[in-house]
């Protein structure tokens, strides 16, 4: 039982809606219609994407970070440190809670068999060798971002069966990457000292912070042709986050907020979409 309650707190429970928020405005983005919802496999997916994928995404990076979270303080009773005597453990639940999906998707889909795939990839390899994205400044917040945007656009997928308009998708990939750079701050001093090299390592707080600032702005006006107003004030109350954060020293008591934040905005888009799109 222990073991399954570490499973459970290794997923990140607070971040299960950073995967589950972008399936669902992704599949309420490709219904026409509310009979396009019924389709089984929606449910399917749900479940996938609130607790396997997370375990997929954090038990990997969990592993193959032993190393550097030694050092970061915020393992020390914010997160887990994942000890390597359960690092086969975590690799064979890892396998039990994914291979079994792949049984459920449309292989006569190739959209649909190419954004599942690509999510894996980039989870995968956001933390694993031998690419690593994550010690690379740059390289990790385009991986980062890679997983989350082909979660949206597989939910998209799986009820449409078609492609998405690239500009949304381009969006998201500026959003994901802003909240990566963003997360990436409270990590820099541990990060440096395992010697990986990040966004944040290389442009320090304050410029990682102008970087987010731009990208959110970027992302508001990317969608605002969908939209309208509530782009606008999304984009400011981020904007507001990142400003209030350059006048801290303590930025890690104030980041405690903003995975709460990110719920309350993938709230607001799910309803949204569904009272524009619907």
């Amino acid at each position: 039982m222990k073991k399954i309650q570490r499973l459970f707190s290794l997923s990140r429970p607070r971040f299960w809606l950073y995967e589950l928020g972008p399936y669902a405005i992704g599949v309420l983005a490709g219904a026409l219609q509310v009979a396009d919802l019924q389709d089984w496999r929606i449910f399917v997916f749900a479940v996938f994407f609130l607790f396997p994928a997370n375990l997929y995404i954090y038990g990997i990076n969990d592993i193959f970070d032993y190393e550097t979270d030694k050092l970061n303080p915020k393992k020390q009773g914010y997160e887990d440190l994942l000890e390597p005597k359960l690092h086969a453990f975590v690799w064979k639940a890892i396998g039990l809670m994914t291979l079994p999906f792949l049984f459920f998707l449309d292989w006569s889909n190739g959209s649909q068999i190419f954004w599942f795939l690509l999510f894996l990839f980039f989870a995968w390899f956001y933390s694993a060798e031998p690419i690593r994205a994550k010690t690379k400044s740059f390289l990790d917040w385009f991986f980062s971002a890679g997983h989350y945007v082909a979660t949206a656009v597989f939910g998209y997928v799986l009820v449409s069966g078609g492609d998405i308009a690239w500009q949304y998708v381009i969006a998201g990939v500026l959003r994901a990457m802003a909240m990566h750079a963003y997360s990436a701050i409270p990590d820099i001093q541990a990060d440096r000292e395992a010697h990986m090299n990040t966004v944040a390592t290389v442009l320090e707080k304050n410029w990682t912070l102008v970087y987010c600032l731009i990208l959110y702005g970027l992302a508001a006006i990317l969608v605002f042709t969908f939209l309208g107003w509530v782009s606008l004030v999304l984009g400011a109350v981020y904007a507001a986050m990142m400003i209030a954060s350059f006048f801290t020293d303590d930025l890690m008591k104030l980041y405690r907020y903003f995975p709460w934040l990110n719920s309350l905005v993938g709230m607001i888009l799910f309803f949204v979409v569904a009272l524009v799109h619907l």
